[in-house]
């Protein structure tokens, strides 16, 4: 039995989240036991994954580097564990995992790059250069985020690999719970519905307030449209308060956090996301499974999943004219949108499982083993 130990941050509902409930749910366990580290949990994902019969252990924050009181906690955990793999994502769980990884001597250490680091200072860069020495491989999760580490960090291309994120297939919606949530937001037949999803932390990340100055201009010009974001946090009262200067209250929606957020996927017509950076772009996948035409930025990893007039739309970050001009195309053209969404739909089956994701993971997980002669 191989034993795998994950080492994440807060385990919320982000992409990193679902990819280790993914890997619950489907790793081998006749091979592998696995067991998780973060620092805080919040939400149904914690839960989700137990029932997997896996453990999730919180230890708190990782207030610095050296935190010698945290690092502690992990020894102690794998000491216990006695882990053959430490698998460390998110820089928490990266430093976690290359520092104590390689004090404890575990014979396999893989760190993995989930974030857009575009904007990560020249100290941040240079500490994950110096965890990733620590490492039999570091994975990014994206075309863009293994460019970063093989012409940012400059590590030798024999230690990057890519694994590109995969989500689960969605069952289909029933028409009466469409039918129910159309009604609850008065979103009338005739009307187009446009629909993001996001955290709502911090907007020089997802720049929904962008989204919005967008979709005020499309409101001038075809009225039968409404705006759906699903999403919670701080900023959420700003982005009302922009909603409500532009006077457009009546056509954009705050829905707020959905655990059911297939049901809202499966009533928007068209799906925009124009994130300033993004590693992947998870719910882009997402809605592509849904057979949605999408309009996103071009950024990180979504100028990869996003295949431009055959999918979707691509556009420059912060260009608030030009999502507007493309979301009108796909407004007024229903064909479009469905051809779109079908070949959104077939790209999301080829790359975009989780099933794939997993056999990616696993066939690493053993040729290492293989590797290292355990």
């Amino acid at each position: 039995m191989i034993r795998v130990l994950n080492i994440i941050d807060t385990m919320g509902s982000g992409g990193v989240e679902r990819r280790r409930l993914s890997m619950a749910k489907l790793l081998d366990q006749s091979k592998f036991e696995l067991k998780i580290i973060c620092t805080n949990v919040v939400g149904p994902f914690p839960d989700a994954i137990r029932k997997q019969g896996v453990e999730v252990i919180a230890i708190g924050d990782l207030n610095s580097f050296l935190d010698y009181k945290q690092h502690q906690k992990v020894m102690k955990i794998i000491d216990e564990f006695q882990p053959h793999i430490i698998h460390g994502a998110v820089f928490e769980g990266v430093t976690m995992a290359a520092i104590n990884g390689f004090l404890k001597r575990i014979p396999i250490i893989i760190l993995e790059e989930t974030s857009d680091p575009q904007n990560r200072k020249w100290k941040g860069n240079l500490l994950m250069k110096l965890l990733s020495f620590t490492a039999d491989k570091v994975v990014g999760v994206s075309p863009a985020a293994t460019d970063y580490l093989k012409n940012k960090l400059q590590l030798p291309s024999d230690k990057i690999l890519l694994i590109t994120n995969g989500v689960a297939i969605p069952e289909k919606t029933p028409k009466s719970v469409v039918e129910n949530l159309k009604e609850k937001y008065q979103i009338s037949p005739d009307e187009i519905v446009i629909g993001s999803v996001g955290r709502m932390s911090s907007d020089s990340h997802k720049r929904f307030s962008d989204l919005i100055r967008a979709f005020a201009i499309l409101i001038k010009k075809q009225h039968k449209v409404k705006l759906i974001l699903v999403g919670d946090g701080h900023q959420k009262v700003s982005y009302m308060q922009l909603v409500t200067e532009l006077q457009i209250q009546e056509h954009v929606i705050f829905a707020g956090y959905q655990n059911e957020i297939s049901d809202y996927y499966a009533v928007f017509d068209i799906f925009c996301l124009v994130s300033a950076y993004e590693a992947f772009g998870l719910v882009l996948a997402e809605a592509m499974f849904h057979k949605l035409p999408v309009v996103a930025t071009r950024v990180g990893g979504m100028q990869y999943i996003v295949t431009e007039n055959k999918t979707g739309f691509l556009v420059d970050t912060f260009d608030v004219k030009s999502i507007a001009e493309k979301l009108a195309i796909l407004c007024l053209d229903s064909d479009l949108r469905a051809l779109f969404g079908n070949n959104g739909f077939d790209k999301a089956m080829l790359n975009y499982t989780e099933e794939r994701y997993v056999k990616d993971v696993e066939k690493l997980y053993l040729e290492l083993v293989q590797k290292k002669t355990l």
